[in-house]
């Protein structure tokens, strides 16, 4: 049952529950992790690995979406970041992590002409590598992007804005109805992010293949007051989507949660609410194949009147003279592999790395071996 509370006279609110005022309560018999299956399946996809990473340029390069790929996990390339706009694209990279407190910056890069040859040529760099290719398109643009980025060779289609609802209208211009548009369109689209029940079931009426719950590492909070309880929003569209199950007799829509994610505990969690998937962002950025070499920003960032993200360090780059776990004089640790990240194995004991062998910890010491039974396991709330 929902719980209200009155924050004054005539006005109430509901009470929300953010991932880490949640804990796992394990009530089974424990597995061993070995048995453990992560592998999720979306359309006609197969990932080994339940993870996405959020399409900034913090993240993707050419050769970090590969990598990703190769790790069993799916990489998103965002179509109207840096990719399309600088054929320097490490030079490009450089000038934001090398001066990271200059939001300018990044909002000076983002405003250079789209090149869509050049975003071409790289999204069939990644295509021709075998891996899946995922691109990002915001939805106030996705009637003119969408279509190069499929020509160019996206297999999966992200419509992915910090907000998203059904029908976006705009006085004076041709309201975007999501549902006409994923119709028409030859690839499976993900789209978001939502953060209620309502909006999620909207959505997923559209016929997206998947929903965003949450907006990532943002600003929002700060400048637009809006705080998405995480915990509560992913069961939210997990409830959602129980009853588009129900309404269409069979179809179902993954939820894909886009958090804060600083530890693979908070990730597990995000499972146990109800999610198919999670997009990482900070995670990643530690790996040494991500463009920001420990740096991560978000999309949003780039916006060029009223940007809601910021360049910060998510991870270690012992060129940048940045000390990561350490003390005293102690020289530096080394920035991990993407495979270190993902699979370890891991000296690292806070849960930034061997994120899938922590997953498959969790289901095990649980007593379940997929992640779809997972979604039914207990939960506790902490006050």
């Amino acid at each position: 049952m929902r719980e209200y509370a009155e924050i004054g006279i005539g006005r109430e609110a509901r009470r929300t529950f953010d991932l880490d005022q949640v804990s796992i309560v394990p009530q089974r018999r424990t597995r061993s992790s070995k048995d453990v299956d992560t592998t999720w399946n979306i359309d006609a996809y197969t990932f080994d690995t339940p993870f996405v990473s959020h399409p900034t340029d913090a993240l993707a390069t050419p050769e970090f979406v590969i990598e990703m790929g190769k790790q069993g996990g799916l990489g998103v390339i965002n179509a109207e970041g840096l990719w399309g706009r600088h054929e320097d694209l490490e030079g490009a990279l450089a000038r934001i992590y090398s001066q990271p407190g200059d939001n300018s910056t990044i909002q000076e890069l983002h405003a250079a002409p789209l090149d869509d040859a050049l975003l071409a040529s790289r999204i069939a760099q990644v295509r021709e590598s075998g891996v899946t290719v995922a691109v990002r398109v915001s939805p106030q643009n996705a009637r003119e992007m969408a279509p190069k980025a499929i020509a160019a060779g996206a297999e999966l289609l992200f419509i992915q804005g910090t907000l998203l609802s059904a029908e976006h209208v705009a006085t004076g211009g041709e309201p975007l109805n999501l549902k006409e548009f994923i119709g028409s369109l030859e690839v499976p689209v993900i789209a978001g992010g939502v953060a209620d029940y309502t909006t999620a079931l909207h959505l997923m009426r559209t016929g997206a293949a998947g929903v965003i719950v949450g907006a990532g590492v943002t600003t929002n909070a700060e400048t637009v007051g809006i705080d998405t309880a995480m915990a509560t929003a992913i069961a939210d569209a997990a409830a959602a989507r129980r009853d588009y199950l129900d309404e269409t007799e069979g179809r179902y829509v993954h939820i894909i949660a886009d958090a804060e994610f600083d530890n693979s505990g908070t990730i597990a969690k995000a499972f146990a609410c109800g999610a198919d998937s999670v997009a990482l962002g900070p995670l990643l950025a530690q790996a040494r194949e991500a463009g920001g070499r420990g740096w991560y920003w978000p999309a949003t960032a780039g916006h060029p009147r009223f940007p809601r993200g910021y360049a910060q360090f998510a991870g270690v780059d012992t060129d940048l003279d940045v000390d990561f776990l350490t003390a005293g004089d102690a020289a530096p640790v080394a920035a991990p592999s993407l495979e270190t990240v993902l699979h370890g194995p891991s000296s690292e004991p806070f849960g930034r790395t061997n994120l899938v062998g922590a997953l498959r910890r969790a289901l095990a010491k649980c007593g379940y071996t997929d992640l779809k039974s997972f979604q039914k396991v207990e939960l506790a709330v902490r006050y």
